[in-house]
């Protein structure tokens, strides 16, 4: 049984219905983003937290939970790094309470025991990954030599926004923006040289016999532009834009990961891998309509589950051009929620999109949902709200993606929910 009301729901508040739904449908496959879905955004990485019984309710949905995150299982800012601290140390190997799916948008595989493999990715791009690090960390201390900026605070704030990320490199500006918050242009440069550098990195890449490997993920972004090169989103007052210049592996997107997870899904289920063996994420096209062109080619519909995708990045901002407006819909999570809602209406299985409100964390780049009582109750008691504004621009009223589900309360009530849905599941 389903729920096809949910699935044709904008922005509901019903987290008992979606509850229902998870309880109910036996073939089910939940795809979810990591940071500010399951814990806070913060500033720096190396400071966040998992809740241990989010970690437990993962394994209970063993083989119907994967998430699919832009950052890494592992390396110091990895989230392996998070779950080992929560447990106690050799638990979380013996009891499999890694977080299974996949990692660097798409290349990097993990079992919930910990077992990591790069699909598809060679020593080469390995080795030149490894270097990247090291070059953002000298460009930083360039320029805030040349920008003449002695604060004592530079160095600490240099060392946190260098993510040594195995296969995704970043830089993270998070931290700059809170030291800069009165030199708001001197940020929106860092931006700039962020952007050039990156460029610089992918025409190294390109001399080296490279020049197919690898892109370049703005986090938050403003889409994609005519050469499908992502947008930058620039800093403004109270909005930091982008924070994330992730230097990533070319099929390292989550949409392509959606297929990879799938494949292995109906492995899992029925023995037989629909796209091979030895398929990955980077052998997947590039355009939402081929990816689902080859989903329906090679998916048998009568296995395919009900997906429910759960992510925290979504934008659309309204660009004005001859007097008429247009909209840049972007946000790291955008394209794989999209997937994950077309591939539900072509097989006619009712998936779900959840959003997480993830704008009460540190990170202030995201819009937050606006609600309104709806109820008379004039203690507010047990009082009923409706979402009446949603994280993109309200005039972009032809957005193709639809949020089906929300929490406007951020991580906190997700987890409980995800919670609940373990726990159902499981009795």
């Amino acid at each position: 049984m389903t729920h096809p009301s949910l699935s044709k729901q904008t922005w509901s508040l019903d987290h008992g219905a979606l509850i229902d739904l998870c309880q109910r449908q036996n073939n089910l496959l939940i795809i979810q983003d990591l940071d500010g879905v399951c814990m806070g955004l913060v500033k720096n990485p190396l400071t966040r937290t998992l809740d241990p019984e989010y970690v437990r309710a993962a394994r209970q949905l063993d083989g119907h939970f994967y998430v699919l995150t832009n950052g890494e299982h592992i390396g110091n800012r990895g989230v392996n790094r998070i779950v080992e601290k929560t447990f106690d140390p050799g638990t979380v190997a013996q009891e499999g309470l890694y977080l299974p799916g996949l990692a660097a948008g798409g290349v990097q595989w993990q079992d919930r025991f910990g077992t990591v493999s790069h699909p598809g990715v060679s020593s080469q791009e390995l080795d030149f990954l490894a270097a990247v690090p090291k070059q953002i960390s000298q460009r930083l201390h360039q320029f805030f030599q040349r920008q003449s900026e002695n604060d004592p605070n530079i160095p600490a704030c240099i060392e946190a926004a260098v993510l040594d990320n195995p296969v995704s490199p970043t830089a993270n500006l998070n931290v700059f923006y809170d030291l800069l918050a009165d030199k708001i242009e001197i940020y929106a440069q860092l931006q700039q040289e962020m952007q050039v550098l990156t460029a610089e990195l992918l025409a190294q890449a390109q001399s080296q016999g490279l020049g197919q490997s690898f892109f370049v993920h703005y986090a938050p972004n403003l889409g994609k532009d005519a050469q499908g090169n992502e947008i930058l989103q620039p800093a403004a007052a109270q909005d930091a834009g982008t924070t994330d210049f992730q230097f990533m592996l070319q099929g390292g997107i989550k949409e392509a990961g959606v297929l990879a997870i799938l494949n292995r899904y109906y492995h899992q289920r029925t023995g037989q891998f629909p796209l091979g063996t030895d398929f990955n994420a980077r052998q997947a096209p590039q355009s939402h309509a081929a990816l689902v062109d080859l989903v329906k080619e090679k998916f048998d519909p009568a296995q395919m589950p009900t997906l429910i995708g759960v992510g925290d990045t979504v934008t659309s901002k309204a660009i004005g051009e001859n007097g008429e407006l247009r909209f840049q819909r972007g946000g790291s999570d955008r394209n794989f929620l999209h997937l994950i809602q077309a591939l539900g209406q072509e097989f006619d299985t009712h998936n779900i999109v959840v959003y997480v409100d993830s704008s009460g964390g540190e990170v202030k780049n995201r819009k937050a949902l606006q609600l309104e009582r709806i109820s008379d109750s004039p203690s507010g008691a047990n009082s009923l709200h409706r979402v009446v504004t949603g994280p993109g621009d309200d005039r972009d009223t032809a957005d193709p993606l639809t949020l089906n589900v929300v929490f406007p309360e951020g991580h906190t009530q997700y987890i409980q929910c995800f919670q609940d849905i373990a726990r159902c599941r499981h009795h």
